[in-house]
């Protein structure tokens, strides 16, 4: 992937922060990295600014942020932007490389579509139990591609996905979803750990969730106990 190529930049670049995400819950930071006279921009969520949450552990949101980045790469459904997880101005963080969004598209509108990458990230959202992805959470590039940001809320053991893409939802899955799942599952805790990111709870769960949405063959359909789209929906 190109993105790829900016890992040695993002990982070893000396890091400036340039401004801040005001509207975020978190402290979410507006930086440069620049390496071997290669700049490029990034968000940089320290774990010090995390707000602690009711039902997510203090200092795991950037941890889960990475997670998420490690499942979509590890499938190939190269849906979240290079991260990694770095010591920034701030402490550890998260980092991720930043993407220009195509500003000729109205997301307001976009969202709803029955489009192959809006179900593509309705298929990864189940996977990862993602309960907060709203519309502002989906940055279409100016080549087409489809990329998902701020996945933080992620990966918690109890069935909490809340999402404005239920397009699909009760949909037969496709084989390639089928197969991404069966790879999935069998590498996991094997090749493919992220023991150091989650805790085993949450690993079993994401276990169960693709164990479940292997057996019934559909998408998911909404919680009947908890919320289904996330507020603000934007």
């Amino acid at each position: 992937m190109a993105t790829d190529d900016n890992r040695p930049i993002l990982t070893l670049g000396e890091m400036s922060v340039t401004g801040r995400l005001v509207d975020a819950s978190n402290a979410t930071l507006f930086a440069t990295v620049n390496y071997e006279s290669t700049e490029i921009a990034c968000i940089y969520k320290p774990v010090a600014g995390e707000r602690p949450l009711w039902d997510f552990p203090d200092g795991t949101l950037a941890d889960r942020e990475y997670a998420a980045f490690l499942v979509s790469d590890f499938l190939g459904l190269d849906l979240v932007p290079l991260t990694i997880l770095r010591e920034g101005p701030y402490g550890m963080g998260m980092v991720q490389e930043w993407i220009d969004i195509d500003e000729s598209i109205d997301l307001a509108a976009y969202f709803s579509q029955d489009l192959p990458q809006l179900r593509s990230m309705a298929f990864f959202d189940a996977i990862i139990n993602n309960t907060d992805r709203k519309i502002g959470h989906l940055l279409p590039d100016e080549k087409g591609h489809l990329y998902g940001c701020d996945h933080g809320v992620t990966f918690h053991e109890e069935d909490k996905l809340r999402t404005v893409l239920w397009q699909w939802a009760g949909g037969e899955l496709s084989s390639e979803e089928l197969n991404s799942l069966n790879i999935l599952k069998d590498a996991l805790g094997k090749e493919f750990n992220l023991s150091q990111h989650l805790t085993d709870i949450e690993i079993e769960a994401l276990r169960a969730r693709v164990t479940r949405l292997l057996e019934n063959g559909v998408m998911p359909l909404p919680n009947p106990e908890w919320p289904a789209i996330p507020w603000p929906a934007f």
